[in-house]
């Protein structure tokens, strides 16, 4: 069985955890069923991939420009605890459950594409890294509830609730998803869908009449700020050097060690703006990649929904929303930020003391991408009030929810970091807690009573809600339209002062 597990191990590392691949892979299957030309197929399915190495590329250049920020902003508060990062937490249980994650991973795959068949959540999950994260939680909490020493069951019901996950989540953001696209033909398939649900819902309650963060305003003299790249790079230089000046202030020159290259004071200053120009730089990146390969993906991906998985839509990573909203993208980020660390402030004098949860300090990247979603989402329903409101849940969120997971990772030997988006919080805690129960029969039950009563609902959710058109935040669009009109009609009637008498 040794060579089965290194050849799942090869797809799930080498292939599944490959986004570019994966869509590259999809888009020329789409292609093909729809009779394309070899020369077509191959185009198409290197562009698409193109374009999401081009969004990972970007994604890289804001990573870096981000972590010394990180570094710098725990130095001068003096905070100390955990950053939830999905990629550390993945790579330290990689050697324990590395096998069973890999079968997982292969199965939950081959589940979705069944599940996405043959029921109404036909959503086909595109997102590889999250899948890996995902299938590597679900390898962790299942592998030590069951003992360690049922690797079947953990694999089955691994991939059962991994497949569950990624037709069911896609399918309850929908509708806010349709709101923010305006269309139907992708999904969101990132697991940050709770942030992303509850900033919509709090843009639909607050920002009835709340104008879009799109139609900011600016004076003559700030018009350059109208461009989002310039926009964005500016308020990430300004944050960057109120960061760097008060840890010269605080920390003297500790504060060097926190920007690389930075030899002196007038280094670690330009340093910090050039992080910030990069940051601009990155986010440009992002979006260029995202219209790439949605370019290719859509089209292509009427071929599956025609002959593979018939009304398939592609779940898609958060940054395909970020065209949609650019300055909704940086009002929710800094409002996740603030709620990140108002819920770090609640954890450190209150939550934390009372049950034992760790002190989440706020993570640069995860904020950007999550919160950046979230105020897009809380934009689409209740303008500039919904963004910066849904961002600041969305920070609360990604800040309480994987304190709670951090206990239960705890509980079962693993510690140092925890998983960092919404949907592995609460979904993690609620697994990790079923299979603790004393008996491994009734701890597998309930995982699966878990997963069944969240399919059954996704379900549900698709064909009452999703598939009758309920799209929220329509009086939020009733304002935005008149708006519209409004604007319209004095234009008109500015031209028709203009025209001459006969």
């Amino acid at each position: 069985m040794d060579w089965l597990v290194v050849v799942l191990d090869f797809i799930g590392q080498q292939i599944l955890n490959v986004p570019a691949y994966l869509v590259g892979i999809i888009v020329a299957v789409g292609l093909i069923a729809l009779k394309k030309s070899a020369g077509q197929v191959i185009g198409g399915a290197l562009k698409a991939a193109l374009g999401f190495l081009i969004l990972g590329a970007g994604a890289g250049v804001v990573t870096a420009a981000l972590e010394p920020l990180g570094g710098l902003v725990l130095a001068v508060t003096g905070a100390e605890g955990v950053v939830p990062t999905n990629e550390v937490v993945t790579a330290m249980a990689a050697e324990q459950f590395g096998a069973a994650s890999a079968y997982i991973l292969a199965l939950g795959f081959v589940l979705m594409l069944v599940i996405a068949r043959f029921t109404p959540l036909r959503y086909v999950f595109l997102t590889g890294h999250h899948m890996v994260f995902m299938a590597m939680m679900l390898a962790v909490l299942l592998s030590i509830g069951f003992g360690g020493d049922n690797l079947w069951m953990t694999v089955i019901i691994g991939a059962f609730l991994l497949a569950v996950m990624m037709v069911a989540m896609p399918a309850f953001a929908h509708p806010w998803t349709k709101r923010v696209t305006g269309n139907d033909t992708v999904a969101i398939g990132h697991f940050g869908t709770v942030g992303y649900i509850a900033a919509g819902a709090v843009g639909q309650a607050v920002g009835k009449r709340s104008k879009s963060t799109e139609d900011i305003k600016f004076p003559k003299g700030l018009a350059f700020l109208r461009d989002s790249m310039v926009a964005t790079a500016l308020s990430m230089v300004l944050i960057y050097l109120v960061f760097a000046i008060w840890g010269l202030i605080t920390l003297g020159d500790g504060a060097l060690e926190h920007m690389p290259g930075s030899e002196d004071g007038g280094a670690f200053i330009m340093n910090s703006l050039m992080n910030g120009l990069m940051f601009g730089v990155g986010v440009s990146v992002i979006l260029f990649g995202v219209r790439t390969f949605l370019g290719e993906l859509i089209p292509a991906f009427q071929g599956i929904a025609k002959k593979v998985v018939p009304g398939a839509k592609a779940a898609l990573d958060v940054p395909i929303v970020f065209p949609y909203g650019q300055n909704a993208v940086l009002i929710g980020f800094l409002s996740s930020f603030v709620g990140g660390l108002v819920m770090l402030l609640l954890l450190a004098t209150w939550l934390g003391p009372a049950f034992g949860l760790a002190l989440i300090l706020p993570g640069m990247v995860p904020h950007f991408f999550t919160g950046g979603g979230a105020g897009v989402y809380g934009n689409a329903t209740g303008g500039r009030r919904g963004a910066m409101l849904g961002g600041f849940v969305n920070g609360v969120l990604i800040t309480l929810l994987p304190a709670i997971l951090y206990q239960v990772m705890e509980s079962v030997g693993l510690r140092g970091s925890t998983f960092g988006d919404a949907d592995f919080g609460w979904f993690g805690s609620i697994i990790g807690l079923s299979v603790q129960l004393d008996s491994q029969v009734a701890g597998a039950i309930v995982a699966v009573v878990i997963g069944v009563v969240l399919l059954v609902l996704a379900a549900l959710w698709q064909v009452r809600v999703v598939d009758k058109g309920w799209v929220p935040g329509a009086e939020h669009q009733r304002f935005v339209d008149e708006l519209k009109a409004e604007e319209k009609a004095k234009a008109k009637a500015a031209t028709a002062s203009k025209k001459p008498e006969a």
